[in-house]
């Protein structure tokens, strides 16, 4: 197969978040006399959007509509002003993001982050490399692992789906790229195992972001 475009999850496949989304939270959390979480605990957290997060991280007892409401309100106030502490591109993602657009492949990015937020990393944390389009969770469309967001980058770019690469590192990940009918490929130095980026459909497994480019 000769794939003509990448599209990228963000949040632990681009961009390692982890520190700033869970010390966020934690501050949320520790406001309200709630308990916390150890940062690694958010690697299970992470990756259905902001308000799915918030609610994993609340005690079962308090996942009341009020306090999730509150408690999303803070983590987006909070979040807005400290997302970019510990947050960079992981080791090795310049070298292929470098690799892959000399080699004339279209990238895009498809997150359940927000979409202003998504479009404001992109440009702010990568702003050497173009994607377009860049997608986070918009009212519209429905977040992955629902495929419509992939599938309407594939046709704004005019490329089949079977020629895109989706490179992730969730099981929501794979899931939207079996959905979409794009390669699913798992990124290991990202937030989940490879047993769940497996057992969720990934075709391949990759330890760095360079032996990507062994599929191209």
């Amino acid at each position: 197969m000769t794939y003509q475009a990448v599209l990228f999850d963000l949040d632990g496949t681009l961009l390692d978040t982890l520190a700033d989304l869970g010390n966020t939270v934690n501050r949320v959390l520790a406001a309200r006399g709630l308990p916390t979480h150890p940062l690694d605990a958010y690697r299970y957290f992470v990756g259905e959007g902001a308000r799915l997060l918030v609610t994993r991280a609340l005690p079962e007892n308090r996942r009341d509509a009020a306090t999730i409401a509150a408690c999303l309100a803070g983590f987006q106030a909070d979040y807005d002003q400290n997302w970019q502490v510990e947050t960079k591109p992981y080791p090795g993602v310049a070298t292929m993001l470098d690799a892959l657009t000399a080699r004339g492949l279209k990238l895009a990015v498809l997150s359940n982050k927000p979409h202003d937020f998504t479009v404001r990393c992109v440009r702010e944390l990568l702003p050497r490399w173009t994607f377009d389009p860049v997608f986070g969770l918009r009212d519209t469309v429905p977040r992955k692992p629902d495929p419509a967001g992939a599938l309407e980058i594939a046709v704004r770019l005019n490329i089949p789906p079977a020629n895109f690469l989706y490179l992730g590192d969730t099981a929501t990940d794979m899931q939207t790229a079996r959905a979409a009918g794009m390669f699913p490929v798992g990124a290991l130095w990202g937030f989940r195992s490879a047993g769940e980026l497996e057992e969720s459909g990934a075709q391949v497994l990759v330890e760095e972001p360079e032996e990507l480019l062994g599929l191209v």
